[in-house]
């Protein structure tokens, strides 16, 4: 019996990696819970039906009151990092935005192992998180779930390159992106996700961010992470071997294979998804990447190569510039440009060096406070 606790648990991820421990009792225990403010009611649902006796919520004060007797509460802008020190078999960060960054540094540092689905913690934290040693991590990505399983075909020294697969979004086969608006940029064609990976996958800035954190997960070289537009999303990424070989992992565009196996340290879970049907006939199509209508890779390849703390101001001013589209303050387009500019204004001179947590947070800081300014002189 594995004892789990995840963080974010009423997002996608989190309820999905819920399903899955209601689906094996016998393998998994959840023992806590984390989320944000936005949905209490479904965190205390949670934790009644699992037996839960602690939860976290960064809201202050009345779930305390209401729970006192029945559930521990820990509550305040730290829970989730106060929660992610509970020792266990394995912590699922299923948090989205930087904020995950602290949970995890937190539950490495306690000696738990992390199931990882906030690729900004790699993103802008990635030298912080790696020193605690590659072995702590496993993937949930299902890009780099697919490249840890495909890792196992071959030795390291034989890896050529590894290729993440993308959706493509919604706008995959529109030339003009000039009039986006904020219902087709949500309207993904393969995945359910959350608004703010929703408009990433758009944007394809989401595939910037997993080149950065496929960098630190598997110590490659940029040289070596390559991206192809894959519009059925049933191979979720492929590693090429020196002598010409392609390993890929395929399953249906579904999280919860992916979450399963990190859930349970590698091992698989019997029907954790559904398999490919393959009674049925299949088309999978694989095509280049335009990087003039999505630019957004080759920026994040460039901060990534730079480093230091060129990765948590791109981050950043991608968290600022999808807020202000949703918001309708700028368009469409404007997202990457916001990002773009932001890291000139800052970046411009040598890589900043992250030592500690507080380096990111006031690296981060900087590059939302100059990203609004430039989001405000364009508006």
């Amino acid at each position: 019996m594995r004892e789990i606790v995840i963080l974010g648990s009423t997002g996608s991820i989190g309820v999905q990696a819920l399903e899955i421990v209601a689906a094996n009792p016998d393998k998994f225990r959840v023992i806590a819970l984390a989320s944000g403010s936005n949905n209490l009611p479904l965190l205390v649902e949670q934790a009644k039906k699992f037996g839960v006796g602690v939860i976290g919520t960064s809201a202050d004060g009345a779930l305390a009151r209401d729970l006192a007797g029945q559930i521990q509460v820990i509550d305040g802008p730290n829970a989730a990092t106060e929660i992610a020190t509970i020792t266990c078999d394995i912590v699922l960060n299923g948090i989205t935005g930087s904020i995950g960054l602290g949970p995890t540094l937190a539950a490495l540092g306690v000696g738990n192992k992390v199931a990882l689905a906030n690729k900004e913690s790699l993103v802008a934290g990635g030298d912080l998180v790696m020193a605690f040693g590659r072995d702590r991590i496993i993937p949930v990505d299902s890009e780099h779930s697919a490249l840890y399983q495909c890792f196992a075909s071959g030795k390291e020294n034989e890896v050529k390159q590894v290729i993440l697969t993308a959706s493509g979004g919604p706008f995959r086969d529109r030339a003009d992106l000039s009039d986006v608006t904020l219902e087709q940029a949500l309207a993904h064609p393969t995945w359910s996700m959350g608004p703010v990976v929703t408009i990433n996958s758009a944007t394809l800035m989401n595939k910037g961010l997993e080149i950065i954190e496929a960098h630190y997960l598997f110590d490659l070289p940029y040289s070596k992470i390559s991206a192809v537009i894959h519009p059925q999303s049933v191979v979720h990424s492929m590693v090429e071997f020196i002598d010409g070989s392609t390993i890929a992992q395929a399953s249906p565009p579904n999280m919860k294979g992916p979450i399963a196996y990190a859930l349970g340290d590698g091992a698989r879970v019997s029907k954790a998804t559904a398999p490919v049907d393959w009674s049925k006939s299949h088309t999978w199509d694989f095509v280049p990447i335009d990087s003039n209508r999505f630019p957004a890779i080759d920026l994040a390849r460039r901060c990534g190569e730079l480093g230091g703390g060129l990765p948590a101001i791109f981050n950043a001013a991608n968290e600022v510039a999808v807020e202000a589209f949703v918001k309708g303050k700028i368009s469409f387009v404007q997202i990457v440009d916001i990002v773009e500019a932001t890291v000139q204004a800052l970046g411009g001179g040598s890589p900043i060096t992250i030592r500690d947590l507080k380096d990111v947070s006031a690296i981060e800081n900087d590059a939302r406070i100059r990203a609004a300014q430039i989001i405000g002189e364009r508006k």
